[in-house]
């Protein structure tokens, strides 16, 4: 199939977010050629959907029954859309001119390839990077999340280095496209995650199905980050924790006792960090996250029978090695 732009559903989710809507729609609106926008509302008790009716009429709002978070939310509202791609898009991204027409080439270049992901850049300072996704997502072997362009809590500037068009393991949730009929077949986002590591789960599931997940240089949108959970949110500690156990165990290879074992103990290790530091907030919600995962272990383990193929993923040994004890802290080092 031969794609263009109307072929684009742009899908933001929101919940209580009428400032951001009012600060980043004028963006979308203005660049987005002839895609469709909708608006997911999750349920809303502001004045968003008041105010979405009003400013933008042309923008089709489809109001979920309840706020199930991105993954439920997303899962929902997307029964009502029709369009043969999707761009899942948060509510606090700056999008620039021409970002959808890479993307359309991209899909037009390889049948194979069902998720895209842009050039993710920090809305707060455009010069870099951007914390979730940056220039592409990779996984470590036991399911450690990083990025082109960012590694942990080292930001790379932006300096062209990342104007490619390459495989990727992962793509970003906050400008995130896949192909309609890929997320039917993989069934959606996993609903038990509420939010964070969402994305990763779909991506990898994807993976094992031999769909591929590009990272498109050419197109470039800009990131707040945060605006819903800070990083300091225990609520989101324990999210991220719990729920990149959820993926390791559902999607890893046959090693999955070893991988989970170690990533328990690095875990450990962590949680002792934050309590060293005393963010004992922080250390009791990577404990909560371990003890809601053993719940889940059963039904995690079922999961991981609906896996057709369990392919090689990644060689690399870890990321948690390399960044802290062997300190290659940038992409270009590993």
């Amino acid at each position: 199939m031969n794609y263009n732009t109307k072929d684009i559903a742009v899908v933001i989710l929101n919940w209580n977010g009428k400032a951001l809507l009012e600060q980043f729609l004028p963006s979308v609106t203005s660049f987005s050629d002839e895609a469709k926008i909708y608006i997911a509302d999750n349920a809303s008790t502001d004045k968003s959907i008041d105010f979405i009716s009003k400013s933008y009429p042309e923008i089709k709002i489809i109001q979920n029954a309840e706020n199930g978070g991105y993954a439920k939310g997303y899962n929902d509202a997307l029964k009502y859309v029709e369009e043969p791609l999707l761009c899942l898009l948060n509510s606090d991204i700056e999008v620039t001119e021409n970002w959808l027409s890479p993307i359309v080439m991209a899909y037009n270049s390889e049948e194979d390839v069902a998720i895209i992901q842009p050039k993710l850049l920090d809305y707060k300072q455009k010069t870099h990077f951007e914390y979730a996704g940056a220039a592409g997502g990779f996984i470590d072997k036991y399911g450690y999340p990083f990025c082109r362009g960012r590694i942990f809590n080292t930001i790379e500037e932006d300096r062209g280095q990342y104007n490619d068009t390459i495989e990727i393991f992962w793509a970003s949730g906050a400008c995130f496209f896949i192909k309609h009929k890929v997320f039917k077949s993989l069934h959606g986002f996993d609903n038990t995650y509420f939010a964070h590591m969402e994305e990763i789960d779909l991506c990898w599931r994807a993976f094992n199905a031999n769909y591929k997940t590009l990272y498109v240089g050419a197109s470039t949108v800009f990131h707040v980050g945060g605006a819903t959970l800070q990083d300091t949110s225990p609520k989101k500690t324990y999210l991220n924790f719990r729920n990149s156990l959820f993926t390791l165990v559902k999607n890893t290879d046959r090693n999955v006792f070893g991988r989970v074992v170690t990533r328990l103990i690095l875990d450990g290790i962590a949680g002792i960090r934050f309590l060293v530091q005393g963010k004992l907030s922080l250390c009791f919600a990577t404990l909560k996250a371990h003890i809601n995962f053993y719940r889940n272990l059963p039904r995690l383990l079922k999961q991981r029978k609906h896996i057709k193929q369990m392919p090689n993923y990644n060689n690399r040994t870890s990321i948690v090695w390399d960044y802290f004890i062997k300190k290659k802290q940038k992409f270009d080092c590993l």
